[in-house]
């Protein structure tokens, strides 16, 4: 399936988010998904990633989420694979994420969805969403903020979703309708051993239809063959997870177009 990534400009809460659009060739209707970034912003790796999904007939929107913070190329080349400047890149990136606050994300994510569904040839009704990383946060707090608007999640070494603090994005998966798949890094310090239980026992607590699982041996960032912490089986193995847990959101959503 031939795809088309465009960069475009999406109208949200604080100014406008540069973003890339990725959809199928052809009139669609292509059912919605939302990509959150990761904290090294947009770059060639990401809309590969969007592209990948999008040949399995879903239009894909990446929007950059510190948009408020910066524009344009977040990190060097040498900062993704080099462990010591990836360390002072997170430092300078640190303050951008503190941005981000569980009410920016409510309204940000708003917008993104109204944009993305105003797009010719995206299927009207709920979205899906993926999120890498800080992503993966930020990911599930958008669907705890719309649940009707987002009806599946895919989560992908994602850290700060238990915290100890009374917002932890943990503490309100009981608003979450949609199916939930978490994948968390081995000997990740953002989602410790302790972290993930708690979280489990929120989504039991819930009632959540989820899944969530720890990759062996696979390091924090595992997604992202950019960077230093690459795991091609990680990788290999989100991908399996990712288009299964598409492919229920598109039968759940009763779209007649082909499967992922």
């Amino acid at each position: 399936m031939q795809t088309q990534t465009t960069e475009v400009q999406v109208p949200a809460a604080d100014g406008e988010a540069e973003a890339y659009l990725v959809k199928p060739e052809g009139d669609g209707p292509f059912p919605a998904v939302l990509m959150f970034m990761d904290a090294f912003g947009l770059r060639p790796r990401l809309a590969e990633m969007a592209e990948r999904i999008a040949e399995h007939d879903y239009a894909v929107l990446v929007p950059n989420l510190f948009y408020r913070s910066a524009q344009g190329p977040l990190v060097t080349s040498e900062e993704l694979t080099d462990p010591e400047k990836r360390g002072a890149a997170f430092g300078r990136l640190m303050p951008m994420m503190q941005v981000l606050t569980l009410e920016r994300m409510a309204l940000d994510s708003a917008a993104y969805l109204d944009f993305l569904a105003a797009q010719p040839g995206v299927a009207s009704g709920p979205a899906a969403a993926v999120g890498y990383c800080m992503g993966g946060r930020n990911a599930l707090i958008a669907m705890e903020a719309h649940p009707d608007r987002i009806k599946a999640l895919g989560s992908f070494h994602a850290g700060g979703v238990v915290t100890d603090q009374p917002n932890s994005p943990h503490l309100a998966v009981g608003n979450l309708t949609g199916e939930v798949y978490f994948a968390h890094a081995d000997n990740d310090r953002s989602m410790t051993p302790e972290q993930i239980k708690a979280l489990e026992a929120a989504l039991d607590e819930a009632g959540v239809t989820y899944t969530s699982e720890v990759y062996e041996g696979a390091p924090h960032g595992f997604t992202m063959s950019d960077t230093s912490s690459y795991h091609a089986e990680g990788e290999r193995r989100h991908w399996e997870n990712l288009f299964e847990l598409l492919s229920s959101f598109r039968t759940s959503r009763g779209n007649s177009g082909r499967s992922a």
